[in-house]
């Protein structure tokens, strides 16, 4: 599957035997990447969902975060959530490239330019993407905002039982949030996957081993920052409709637009960029890292094979 992404867009994949081995190295680098970065996702994640930094348990910086988790709850409480990103990755990696596939394929039928052909199918690509994994992202979210102790906080499939016996499987309960979970992928993808193939080939590349590692790596790192940049409204708003309301018992963020409408009224513009810094400090890396892990694997494969 991760032959989708192959630099040679003109080559046909469907009949090689890379595209399917390719799928393996990729997902151990991804579980690499999970654990990894899981932590930074943890503190994004509380960063998005406090509401007044005059809240005594509100983190004051990216470093008091981690000092403040590490003391109340211990090292275990930056992996709360782990299980069903974990879990959801295999499935989650197999719609992005495949669907960005046959999206990139059938607008090849319309005669449109490279410029719109990219974006639109990655856009087409995230928001397939988005239905499969928001209700794991509904269970993540809820986990890591829990601030008990890492045994102390039920398990992950007990947290989703509790949640399909108290509010259901629909829009009020495991799949919440589910507009925003478009919107957060459907822009990703967009950004990352138009960003990544209109400026890779305009970017020569070099002969140099080391240089040309560093132009991968970098303009993975750049697709991934940008993709933060343009989708973390989005993500705020899917990080408050699916995380726990001001008042128990009582929804107040309710759908996307809704939701960035209150944030930006009570709490001003900037709230809607809460998390950033975790986030592109985990996205942009493991934009790059994603496409390196491709680009050298799909090159030894073409080579071996």
């Amino acid at each position: 599957i991760q032959a989708c992404m192959n630099t040679h867009h003109d080559v046909d994949t469907s009949e090689s035997p890379i595209v399917f081995i390719n799928s393996y190295p990729n997902q151990e680098s991804s579980l690499v990447e999970i654990c990894l970065m899981h932590p930074l996702d943890v503190v994004k994640t509380r960063f998005q969902v406090q509401r007044s930094v005059t809240d005594p348990q509100s983190y004051k910086s990216l470093r008091d975060s981690f000092q403040v988790i590490f003391r109340t709850e211990g090292l275990f409480g930056f992996y709360k959530g782990i299980i069903p990103p974990i879990l959801a990755e295999t499935p989650k990696r197999a719609v992005k490239f495949s669907t960005f596939e046959l999206y990139k394929k059938f607008l090849g039928y319309m005669s449109l330019s490279p410029g719109l052909t990219f974006p639109i199918a990655g856009l087409g690509s995230g928001l397939t993407e988005a239905v499969v994994v928001n209700p794991f992202e509904v269970v993540k979210v809820g986990l890591q905002v829990n601030r008990n102790m890492f045994t102390e906080q039920p398990s992950t499939f007990a947290y989703a039982r509790q949640i399909i016996k108290k509010e259901g499987w629909g829009f009020q309960g495991l799949n919440k949030g589910f507009t925003a979970t478009l919107g957060r992928h459907g822009i990703f993808n967009m950004t990352y996957f138009g960003f990544y193939y209109n400026v890779k080939d305009n970017i020569p590349s070099s002969k140099d081993p080391t240089l040309e590692f560093l132009r991968k790596f970098g303009i993975g790192f750049v697709s991934g920052t940008v993709g933060s940049v343009f989708n973390i409204p989005f993500d705020v708003a899917k990080s408050r409709i699916q995380g726990p309301q001001p008042v128990p018992g009582e929804i107040k963020y309710r759908g996307c637009f809704k939701t960035m409408e209150t944030v930006y009224r009570e709490e001003g513009i900037l709230a809607l960029y809460k998390g950033l810094l975790p986030k592109v400090m985990r996205l942009g890396p493991g934009g790059g890292v994603m496409l390196l892990v491709y680009e050298y694997t799909y090159a030894w494969l073409q080579e071996n094979w």
